[in-house]
């Protein structure tokens, strides 16, 4: 893995994740921290403290009268989307808009992983009935080894884009041979140095994989699926990248073909409210 760790040290000497959210991680893995703890270590970060209020009053919510206290705003998110929200933050600051060429798109590499994360979430909460806080977590981070190679690799990464034709070799292969490393490999190292949870980082680090039969529920499953919906839908990376499913998710799907079309007509609209929300 020398290649992958050498493109994340490069990377972490311009982009570093936000002691903030580091510490927010610290308290999850916690079993002894309260949401006071989490409310004072948010407070320290004005701005985050504006996008939890935004956030907590918006329509997703539905709240009868204003919320603008701190602490109302932290005992409605709780703990684990309060993390998801500072994530996306650092996340969505690390990507740069000028960042473009022909080929490629940062901002749509943006859209794509808030799709991701929002279609991972729905499915877990609304398809297996769980908490889909983990699931967005594992959405918004899925790609995150694309912007590693796009900071410190920029001139390899656009060849490996334009690189990319309906037939020819997979993202996987031109990056293994471009760079000796691949996005799955990188955000897998990174995740687990941001002490991500290792089913999350084990779903980042298959999620190009269709030789294995992941549970449907699984992290893994449910991240595969969230990227052949989102694709059909045309919020991908780049157009010819078109994930594929193996045969028991592809099996799972067709099963549920109603609840997965509701789920895909809301999801367009979701995606407003949080692209409103960070200004994608």
């Amino acid at each position: 893995m020398a290649k992958a760790e050498d493109l994340i040290k490069t990377f972490k000497k311009t982009k570093t994740l936000p002691p903030i959210v580091t510490r927010l991680a610290q308290l999850i893995n916690d079993p002894d921290a309260t949401l006071q703890d989490f409310e004072e270590v948010i407070r320290t970060d004005p701005a985050l403290v504006a996008r939890l209020l935004t956030l907590v009053n918006s329509s997703f919510f539905g709240m009868s009268r204003q919320v603008d206290s701190i602490s109302r705003a932290v005992a409605l998110l709780g703990m684990k989307n309060l993390h998801n929200i500072a994530v996306t933050d650092a996340i969505q600051g690390m990507v740069n808009p000028d960042q473009s060429d022909g080929s490629f798109s940062p901002e749509q590499l943006w859209t794509h992983s808030a799709a991701v994360g929002l279609c991972c979430k729905m499915i877990a909460e609304r398809i297996f009935s769980i908490n889909g806080d983990d699931a967005y977590l594992c959405g918004i981070l899925h790609d995150i080894g694309l912007i590693v190679e796009l900071e410190a690799a920029r001139d390899d990464f656009f060849h490996i884009m334009q690189s990319i034709v309906p037939g020819g070799p997979s993202l996987l292969e031109l990056e293994q041979d471009q760079l000796g490393t691949d996005h799955c490999e990188i955000g897998y190292l990174l995740a687990q140095e941001w002490q991500i949870a290792a089913p999350l980082v084990e779903a980042i680090k298959d999620h190009h994989t269709t030789s294995q039969s992941p549970s449907p529920d699984s992290p893994t499953g449910i991240l595969l699926m969230s990227e052949y919906i989102v694709a059909q839908l045309g919020f991908q990376v780049k157009e010819d990248l078109a994930p594929s499913l193996s045969k028991n998710l592809t099996s799972h799907l067709q099963k549920n073909i109603t609840e997965y079309k509701v789920l895909a007509e809301d999801l367009p609209e979701e995606l407003e409210n949080i692209a409103g929300m960070y200004g994608a």
